[in-house]
């Protein structure tokens, strides 16, 4: 029975039986469904009704009256706050399973597809994967520094020391840089003036590491000289960087980015290659996890012949392998910065002679590109998580190539551009597809996609 709290909000005692894409859990009343944070499949809760949206409401749990068998204590001190990790207290058997299921209702509900999906490959390492993390920052009036991912739902930092889910040669770097700034008294402000987010980046198989302060302004006094005792200190910082981002907003990094000390980048090695990877350029963030797909582009792009067009493919992370492996590959990206390193890390590896790496936005490229001489054999997309252009779109079913393999971060946009390309009128069949968990303790899910011309 429902009653009226005195908070005014209505308070429930339900059951959870799903997850959101965020991670939230997912209950139901009288026909509304309520989006619950830190509830979890399994749990029956005692929650209030703190909000309405337009298609559900917002419920805050008050108690759990009965615990799901899948929860456990997080590995995290933080996950009941931070935003980070959505799911670090849900069994890793049980966020498996549900991201299996996941896809499926995506692809059935936003796609019009019922798919068979091969079975999710599970990371081995389910803690201690990223090598990479973009941390806010802000400094408290009484001059004292926080550093953290921001609470659910909010702006408000929830300040660490520590995140389990990090490579633990970045995670003991957090502390000590953080009392490092602490102490040089520069203005911290993640909206307006000063130092906004400190990045961190590691090649995990090469042990090397990069620092690079994002900051509004390059008006850091005594930087030069805390990049060379941060070197001194630590061997294997082979780099520190300043990034300059002075517009308001989402957008991490600017447009500028200066070496301060030592180099610009680090090396991974990465499929039986070298690659170079800056502090500004896109790399899968679970190096292990991303080796896993290169046999998997290789089985779903078929024998090695003729041209492929690697789209959206920044340092060309697997277009190398793919060229590696006997294909001709012309590379697309939008961000400078990333082609200058495709076409260093092609040369370092000795395939400049079958690759080719051009600037340009897909959405402007690519139609051209699918009509050339000679013809695109075989095309590969990896697009940020808003997934395909409509142009995009458009051009592929124009001029698909005989076969296609689409890397998706996110099920609901993949499913929808499915949808265009292999619904009843689109140009390909779906041979098969392949979840696969980058993210672990999160609700995000990778899926490769491999499609034949019809």
């Amino acid at each position: 029975m429902a009653t009226m709290g005195g908070s005014g909000g209505e308070a429930l005692e339900l059951d959870i039986d799903d997850l959101t894409h965020e991670g939230h859990g997912v209950a139901r009343h009288q026909g509304q469904v309520i989006f619950v944070a830190n509830a979890l499949p399994g749990d029956r809760v005692r929650l209030r009704i703190i909000g309405t949206r337009r298609r559900h409401l917002l419920g805050r749990v008050e108690a759990i009256t009965t615990a799901s068998p899948q929860r456990r204590k997080p590995p995290c001190i933080l996950a009941d706050h931070c935003g980070g990790c959505s799911l670090q207290a849900y069994r890793d058997a049980a966020q498996q399973t549900w991201k299996q299921a996941h896809v499926s209702q995506c692809l059935l509900r936003l796609g019009g597809l019922v798919q068979e999906l091969r079975p999710l490959l599970a990371a081995a390492q389910p803690l201690g994967y990223r090598n990479r993390a973009v941390i806010p920052l802000e400094r408290l009036e009484d001059g004292r520094l926080r550093a953290g991912y921001y609470r659910r739902g909010s702006h408000q930092i929830v300040n660490m020391n520590h995140c389990p889910v990090l490579d633990p040669r970045l995670d003991a770097l957090i502390k000590p840089l953080k009392a490092d700034l602490e102490a040089t008294g520069w203005p911290v402000d993640r909206h307006g003036l000063g130092l906004r987010h400190l990045a961190l980046r590691i090649g995990q198989r090469t042990g090397e590491l990069l620092i690079t302060l994002i900051a509004s302004s390059a008006d850091l006094r005594g930087l030069e000289d805390l990049a060379q005792a941060w070197m001194e200190r630590w061997p294997s910082v082979v780099g520190v960087c300043l990034n300059r981002q002075p517009q308001p907003g989402n957008v991490l990094f600017g447009a500028e980015t200066r070496v301060i000390a030592g180099r610009g980048w680090v090396l991974e090695r990465f499929a039986d290659l070298e690659l170079r990877i800056a502090a500004d350029t896109f790399f899968q963030v679970n190096t292990s996890q991303a080796e896993r797909l290169v046999p998997l582009l290789s089985e779903a792009l078929g024998s090695a012949s003729g041209l492929l067009l690697d789209a959206y493919c920044g340092i060309g992370t697997f277009g190398l392998p793919m060229a590696a492996r006997g294909w001709s590959v012309l590379g697309l990206e939008q961000h400078p910065g990333a082609i200058a390193l495709a076409n260093n890390n092609a040369i370092h590896n000795g395939l400049e002679q079958r690759t080719s790496f051009e600037v340009g936005a897909v959405a402007e490229r690519l139609a051209d590109l699918l009509g050339a001489t000679p013809p695109v054999m075989a095309l590969l997309v990896d697009p940020p998580r808003k997934g395909l252009e409509p142009a995009v779109l458009d051009a592929v079913r124009r001029e698909p190539p005989a076969r296609m393999a689409y890397l998706s971060c996110d099920p609901a946009t993949l499913a929808r551009d499915l949808g265009q390309l292999c619904g009843p009128d689109g140009p390909y069949r779906i041979d098969w597809i392949q979840p696969i968990d980058f993210f672990p303790n999160t609700s995000h899910v990778e899926c490769l996609a491999a499609m034949t011309r019809r």
